[in-house]
């Protein structure tokens, strides 16, 4: 058994051992979602922190042509670290039933995270700008409803189960 089986092997054995007590609440695929989300979100706080704290220390980035503000460059080292790590949890944890290529489905995550960043961008401008909400609770509800999003779409567009053609009756 190779490395990488072994450890989504266990990743499985754990994710199942922790899922038990919800069994009745939550699906399992949720379950892997909600998990794969989470751990992806703390690596995504985790490296920022580090890289805002210890490694940019805070301090704008002069690319001398132009300045990037010290938490926009950790956020742009930071997100193709977590785009693809989220990529992989999805594929080989969520979303295993899939029988898309992967470079198909790489290239769907990428349009569906995208998309997810305008709507949470939009939603934030129509809680703050618009309504008045406070910043913080406004992210919260902004980053729940794009989860939401985010799963509906890679569900049924990123990591889709079923061709289009199994809902017709081609001979």
């Amino acid at each position: 058994m190779t490395l990488s089986a072994y450890l989504i092997k266990w990743t499985f054995d754990f994710i199942n051992f922790l899922h038990k007590p919800f069994k009745k609440v939550i699906p399992i695929q949720v379950f892997r979602y909600i998990f794969s989300g989470g751990l992806n979100t703390f690596l995504d706080s985790f490296i920022y922190f580090i890289l805002y704290n210890y490694v940019i220390r805070k301090r704008d980035v002069d690319l001398s042509f132009f300045k990037i503000s010290p938490h926009i460059a950790s956020f742009l080292i930071v997100f193709p670290i977590t785009f693809f790590t989220g990529f992989f949890l999805s594929k080989y944890i969520t979303f295993t039933e899939s029988k898309l290529q992967g470079r198909v489905q790489l290239l769907r995550f990428g349009i569906t995270i995208v998309s997810s960043l305008v709507l949470q961008y939009l939603l934030m401008k129509l809680f703050v700008d618009l309504l008045s909400f406070y910043p913080t609770p406004s992210k919260v509800t902004a980053s729940g409803i794009a989860a939401i999003y985010t799963y509906i779409t890679h569900k049924h567009f990123s990591f889709k189960t079923k061709n289009i053609l199994d809902r017709t009756n081609v001979n």
